[in-house]
């Protein structure tokens, strides 16, 4: 079970445009709450993936089944190289390499909540350093299956969520969860997942964490290939 893979963001895209709008504010007072919620309504429609990139990533899972994992991926669009470098704790002496097409459920311009399919209420402001940050509640304007997002954070510089709160349900699982967003050279990158979930009637803990980004201009093709197996050596007569 994983909980926290099968994320899949509701909501249509938001078609506002930027409207140039400016307020003023005396330094080191919060912004207007409306004009971050616009603002955020066009950094999240412009937000960009990354054409490639290589990160790690650590998954730890308590409940019905235990897991303590680290991997290496390597993505180009849909086209994932998975390496499995440790199990347990133990580095593996021979890295396990899987091949896949998936999208990427964690990018947060997939899971971000739209303002054109929820209701976005202000909670608060908070300063953190020379920024503030604005928490929303947020509830979808259609009823929602699978996962969806109650609460957001948004950073007060870029408008981007630095904070996702979320509900999730499948088939016999039920969960709460957040994932966290940090600025990575120009994209926005999710460093932190969790979730406290059951399934049936057992609890699950499920946490992940990503880190060592890089964003390579190119991956050779032979990344997401699987090497051809060996010719079998011929019989000897």
């Amino acid at each position: 079970m994983s909980v926290l893979r099968t994320l899949a963001a509701a909501g249509v895209l938001c078609l506002i445009a930027a409207t140039g709008t400016r307020v003023s504010h005396a330094p080191g007072t919060p912004l207007d709450s409306q004009y971050v919620l616009q603002r955020y309504a066009v950094a999240i429609q412009g937000v960009t993936a990354p054409k490639n990139v290589v990160f790690t990533y650590s998954v730890s899972q308590a409940g019905p089944s235990n897991i303590e994992q680290r991997h290496q991926i390597y993505r180009s669009g849909s086209n994932v190289r998975d390496e499995l470098l440790s199990v347990d704790g133990l580095s593996l002496a021979r890295k396990r390499v899987t091949f896949a097409r998936r999208e990427n459920h964690y990018s947060v311009d997939r899971l971000a909540p739209r303002t054109d399919a929820a209701q976005v209420l202000f909670l608060e402001s908070a300063r953190v350093g020379l920024r503030y940050d604005y928490t929303y509640q947020v509830t979808p304007l259609e009823r929602q299956s699978g996962v969806y997002v109650d609460r957001m954070t948004i950073d007060g510089t870029t408008f981007l969520p630095r904070r996702l709160h979320f509900h999730t349900a499948s088939g016999v699982s039920r969960g709460t969860g957040e994932v966290l967003y940090a600025p990575f050279g120009r994209f926005w990158m999710p460093v932190l997942a969790s979730v406290d979930a059951t399934v049936g009637t057992h609890p699950a803990r499920e946490r992940i964490t990503w880190a060592d980004y890089r964003f390579p201009e190119t991956l050779p093709s032979s990344t997401f290939q699987a090497p051809k197996p060996l010719p079998a050596a011929p019989e000897s007569e």
